[in-house]
């Protein structure tokens, strides 16, 4: 495998994490690269969405390697919902998502308000390709609190009583889905 692994993500973010996890290849967004491929995530499972865009894009990019994600939430209560949906179930804003999400748990005790974050990342040249899975796992809150973080995070809260958006971006990052998965990634393509 060679040194440059393309990501499919303009999320400076996921880019930031790829760069520091995976620092032994030089990692290229997409965008820099001029590649405007918009990948259907039409899969049942997080990995599948995952398998499918690093695929596609690797095969578009004859043979370098391509690395890419899908992630979201899972409700015990709700049966798993919103899952592979989770960016698309809802048209508002994180927080117009986040209030619907509290709606459909109203009046259910905490022990019941299950949720687990799910991250899955596939690297591929179009002919290998390797995955990981992670997940991080809380409870939904009655209510959104915290200002750091992004998405779910104001509504996602830890064993130790605090939402992910509580947390500061290093303690985040300890425990991040994303990074877990990366690192699990760097080791199988390291072999």
């Amino acid at each position: 495998m060679n040194n440059e692994i393309v990501i499919a993500s303009g999320n400076k973010g996921k880019i930031k994490e790829a760069q520091e996890i995976l620092k032994e290849y030089k990692i290229v967004p997409m965008n820099e690269l001029g590649i405007q491929i918009d990948v259907e995530e039409d899969k049942d499972t997080f990995e599948g969405n995952a398998i499918k865009k690093a695929e596609t894009i690797a095969n578009e990019l004859k043979g370098k390697m391509c690395i890419a994600d899908d992630s979201g939430i899972e409700i015990e209560y709700l049966d798993g919902f919103p899952g592979v949906y989770t960016k698309r179930w809802h048209a508002g804003t994180d927080r117009q998502r986040n209030l619907a999400i509290i709606e459909k748990l109203k009046g259910v005790p905490k022990e019941k308000r299950k949720i687990k974050f799910i991250t899955a990342m596939a690297i591929s040249d179009g002919n290998d390709t390797k995955t990981a899975v992670e997940y991080i796992e809380g409870y939904v809150t009655e209510e959104v609190r915290g200002e750091n973080g992004f998405g779910f995070d104001e509504i996602f809260e830890l064993e130790n009583g605090k939402t992910l958006a509580e947390l500061s971006q290093e303690e985040k990052n300890k425990i991040s889905a994303r990074k877990k998965a990366l690192e699990s990634l760097k080791q199988k393509i390291s072999k």
